[in-house]
């Protein structure tokens, strides 16, 4: 959640970086008169509050003095009552202006690239070279292999599910093994973390209440499937104080995961790019606001060295404003080479959210007294499926057979 008191202190710059973000000026000014009405309100009440602390100290010199108190009395009570008054307006503002910052996305830091869309992100660097055929690259759908089944998939399910045969099932599971494997090497404690999650641990990391509709709700239950292990990872520590000496915290988990795709009628039909239930491995870390920087870094790079040792050409995207995600200050996608659609896909991305879900999941460590809010980074290494399709398109054979990068032989 943005930060209440930055934005009474300084609305306008605040302002002008959620318009970078894409806040509508009726957001903002409902967030404006909100925040100012709350500040104003608070002021009275301290004030009141302020005046009968001085005339109860009064009471008591009137009472030794042996002074008419009856008058005082009246005075204090009255003022009780006004204090009262304005901690409930100050309460119910306070609720209504939280509830609203909720909606609110992340500012996005100075460096992210203004833009409308995906058009306008930045390539930053390419990485690995793309194969060469001697013949034309089918697509991952098209490979006579039997690996993929989407009709039993739908079959057992509906659209947008998918069944994985043989060698392809053998090959997902390699892929979580290794890219689990690969991350502890790098660092990353590895976790297995529940695939469903309640309602206060969703608000946590900005899924609830912006994106309710893109999840799958458990009927009957404070329950929702997860749509990625940043959920379940970030929220280990929910409303928790970590000692300084813990930090940085690194882990990774894998887990299935489970959206929805609303909005996305018409995109990605076909394949394993955008299904309703996907393979990820995740990686996220919780540090101290000085260490942030430098984790997002460190965390781009496992996942572009975890792609590069699969052989795969991929290349660093910074996302612009437009393309930005709700929780996200800065995002580097990672974008795989596949021959067979003649392009770059995201297959990663990484963010760091500095404090923004801290706040809202109260996740803070301690130095020397105080209680600072720590800063929380996620990405993903990688999505499974995508890594899936991504070897079949680029280790495809004409007689359309797969070879099996040299990384992940031990795992077959």
């Amino acid at each position: 959640m943005i930060d209440i008191k930055l934005l009474q202190k300084d609305f306008e710059n605040v302002a002008a970086a959620l318009v970078r973000k894409g806040v509508s000026s009726e957001v903002l000014d409902n967030l404006k008169s909100l925040s100012e009405e709350t500040k104003i309100k608070r002021q009275k009440m301290e004030e009141v509050t302020a005046s009968q602390n001085k005339l109860s100290k009064e009471f008591g010199r009137y009472k030794k003095e042996g002074l008419d108190i009856a008058s005082l009395q009246k005075e204090i009570s009255d003022l009780k009552s006004k204090k009262q008054e304005f901690e409930e307006e100050v309460k119910t503002l306070e609720e209504k202006l939280s509830s609203v910052a909720l909606g609110v996305p992340n500012l996005p830091d100075d460096i992210v690239p203004n833009g409308a869309d995906e058009n306008e992100n930045v390539v930053i660097e390419k990485i690995g070279e793309q194969p060469n055929f001697d013949f034309e690259p089918k697509e991952h759908w098209d490979l006579p292999n039997g690996w993929l089944d989407f009709e039993r998939g739908v079959k057992i399910a509906k659209s947008r599910f998918s069944a994985i045969r043989g060698e392809g099932a053998r090959l997902e599971r390699a892929l979580i093994n290794y890219m689990l494997d690969f991350n502890r090497s790098r660092g990353f404690h590895e976790w297995y973390v529940p695939f469903m999650a309640n309602s206060n641990t969703l608000q946590g990391t900005g899924q609830l209440p912006k994106f309710e509709d893109d999840l799958f709700k458990i009927e009957g239950e404070d329950l929702y499937l997860i749509p990625t292990a940043e959920v379940s990872l970030t929220n280990l520590y929910n409303d928790e104080i970590i000692s300084e000496e813990e930090l940085p915290l690194l882990l990774t988990s894998y887990t299935p995961c489970f959206r929805k795709e609303a909005g996305s009628a018409g995109r990605d039909t076909r394949g394993l790019i955008r299904q309703h239930q996907f393979d990820k491995v995740e990686m996220v870390s919780i540090t101290k606001q000085e260490q942030s920087d430098e984790v997002f870094e460190k965390m781009v790079s496992c996942a572009s060295d975890l792609l590069s040792s699969l052989g795969l050409a991929h290349q660093k995207v910074m996302l612009c404003t437009g393309d930005l995600g709700f929780s996200a200050a800065k995002t580097i996608d990672l974008e795989v080479w596949l021959p067979g659609q003649k392009k770059y896909r995201e297959i990663s991305s990484i963010s760091n959210t500095r404090d923004f879900q801290a706040r809202r999941a109260k996740i803070r460590y301690k130095e020397g007294k105080k209680n600072i809010l720590a800063h929380t980074l996620n990405g993903s290494s990688l999505a499974v499926g995508r890594t899936l399709v991504a070897i079949m398109e680029n280790y495809q054979q004409a007689d359309g057979s797969v070879k099996i990068p040299e990384v992940l032989k031990k795992y077959m």
